[in-house]
């Protein structure tokens, strides 16, 4: 497979070629020839979109606290227009 010109694309594709490696060493099949259902297709989506929603909510709580910490320095010019917002991060 050839390169493209753009690095954080060639990272993506990267990334998905390792995955699929590890795939196919974990389970010793590719996707062309896993014979799940579709229900359990759907499954397994759906547990990786709510992992995907948690991860998405730990990073901006983080971002939030940070924002926090460098918003206590006025020469910060880094500011968010979110510290507004009623987010309701509870942990």
């Amino acid at each position: 497979m050839s390169k493209i010109n753009d690095k954080i694309i060639n990272r993506v594709i990267d990334k998905i070629q390792k995955r699929a490696e590890a795939g196919y060493k974990k389970y010793g099949v590719g996707l062309d020839k896993d014979e799940q259902s579709l229900d359990t297709w759907l499954n397994h989506l759906q547990e990786e979109l709510m992992d995907a929603a948690n991860y998405i909510e730990k990073i901006r709580a983080v971002l939030i606290e940070e924002d926090k910490k460098i918003s206590k320095y006025p020469e910060s010019s880094w500011t968010s227009d979110t510290t507004d917002q009623n987010w309701d991060i509870t942990y």
